[in-house]
């Protein structure tokens, strides 16, 4: 077989006394302190991460060769929720603020006031807008929905009059932040 492979008798022999390289072995003693330290953050370390983590823990080895071992055993980082830069702008005042004239919420159902709020889920973001009796502090409509839409406000108000059906005029405050 030797003749036909065109190889040494000894290469052969010595090859198959000591399969694997001295590299070989380092990689996989390395591989070990990677993949413990890969599964310690949860999957959120990349190269760079695990490479300050071994070195602080007194291993010595390059970044490209723990890339390399990470490339070659398919280890990436887990890609986590991008922070948002949100650009200041100005509010639209549509109407005037009437809770700073002295309308003072005496009665239920004299003053509602609306927020939307964002929460953040794993298949992506949910809108939640509440209205909130400011006599009572209860909570008395409330609507969720995956897109920020006009629907999403409409429906909370339409649940919280469903909910209370108010025999007089009711001012409804928002603080315009979406």
């Amino acid at each position: 077989m030797c003749q036909v492979l065109r190889l040494h008798r000894s290469g052969f022999y010595a090859w198959m006394n000591t399969p694997e390289s001295r590299r070989t072995k380092e990689d996989a003693k390395l591989f070990e302190l990677i993949k413990d330290a890969y599964e310690q953050s949860s999957g959120t370390y990349g190269s760079p991460r695990i490479y300050k983590e071994l070195r602080t823990n007194g291993c010595r080895c390059s970044k490209k060769r723990i890339a390399r071992i990470m490339r070659h055993r398919k280890i990436r980082a887990e890609r986590r929720y991008r922070k948002h830069k949100y650009g200041g702008g100005r509010p639209s005042n549509v109407f005037d603020n009437r809770l700073l004239r002295g309308i003072m919420a005496t009665h239920t159902d004299k003053v509602w006031t609306t927020d939307i709020t964002y929460i953040r889920t794993y298949e992506g973001w949910l809108y939640l807008t509440v209205v909130m009796d400011l006599h009572s502090r209860m909570i008395i409509g409330w609507s969720m929905k995956p897109t920020l839409a006009r629907e999403l406000v409409l429906d909370a108000l339409l649940m919280a009059v469903w909910r209370r059906k108010p025999k007089d005029a009711v001012v409804v405050h928002s603080d315009q932040g979406s």
